[in-house]
């Protein structure tokens, strides 16, 4: 069964001095001011972007298709965490991803763990759809 989720942005102004708030419509859990500093800026001050947006989607799905994957070939995690990197550069866009998770799962070793993060990494149903964009891993075992 096919699922579709929605978020909106309202926009006022220009891209450079303009701001706008995205609603997580699907879900009702909020709305996050977003700004093209947020994007640029080393400083986020309160505010999201497309970037980080994208490193939430990432993040989770790898972690799902991970997990999926280890309990597939019986050897469940008991955590993952996975941190996702999207690094924007003004006039080129999204450079690249960086993909980083530690975890811990019984009965297997350190190369089956990478082995088994690339595989996930290759068929995440978010990498498959950044594969315009290059998408780098660190995995490793706690």
């Amino acid at each position: 069964m096919a699922a579709t989720r929605t978020a909106r942005t309202a926009w006022e102004g220009n891209l450079l001095e303009g701001k706008g708030e995205v609603t997580f419509a699907s879900s009702g859990i909020g709305q996050f001011p977003v700004s093209w500093p947020a994007r640029t800026d080393a400083e986020a001050n309160g505010r999201t972007s497309p970037e980080e947006l994208i490193a939430a989607a990432h993040s989770a799905c790898f972690s799902m298709a991970f997990s999926h994957a280890l309990a597939g070939a019986g050897t469940p995690p008991t955590t993952l965490d996975t941190q996702a990197d999207v690094t924007f550069q003004p006039g080129a866009g999204i450079t690249g991803i960086h993909l980083t998770v530690v975890g811990q799962v019984p009965g297997l070793d350190e190369a089956a763990f990478v082995k088994a993060a690339e595989d996930a990494k290759a068929n995440c149903p978010v990498s498959k759809a950044l594969t315009g964009t290059t998408i780098t891993l660190t995995a490793k075992l706690a």
